[in-house]
């Protein structure tokens, strides 16, 4: 139960934070530039890549989408956890790649972000971790009893 629990904190940890972001992409002004001067620039310059879209569309795009995967994380691991957690602890390759991506958001997160998301996805890493350890230690503690 408790390996359950610590894997929802993880899930709702990102699902938090992607709606967060989200929300901050398309209705604050926190990922704003501080010089307006910056996105209006943005708003005309298309990047080498194509002309059919500006830096500013895609700086909205890319944040938009890195929202939906955090959320997309958040939902699945959390679902998994309380729907079918036979599913998520005993499948391998739902564990690892849960912890690939949680390993790899922190790791960006240190180099790219600044402090607030990196405590977030740090706290989310640990709760994953303790609940993956805990669903291995679990039963043996069943059997004792």
């Amino acid at each position: 139960m408790a390996a359950r629990i610590f894997m929802v904190l993880s899930a709702a940890i990102l699902l938090t934070l992607g709606a967060m972001h989200l929300s901050l992409t398309f209705w604050g002004t926190g990922l704003t530039p501080r010089d307006p001067a910056l996105q209006i620039s943005m708003s005309r310059i298309s990047p080498v890549l194509t002309d059919e879209t500006t830096m500013w569309r895609c700086w909205t795009g890319f944040n938009a989408t890195h929202s939906m995967a955090l959320i997309l994380f958040g939902l699945i691991y959390g679902y998994l956890a309380l729907a079918h957690p036979q599913l998520l602890f005993r499948s391998t390759f739902l564990l690892l790649v849960g912890l690939a991506a949680l390993v790899s958001l922190t790791v960006i997160c240190k180099l790219y972000f600044f402090r607030s998301p990196l405590i977030g996805v740090s706290i989310s890493l640990f709760f994953y971790i303790a609940s993956v350890a805990l669903s291995w230690v679990e039963p043996y503690f069943k059997k004792a009893t």
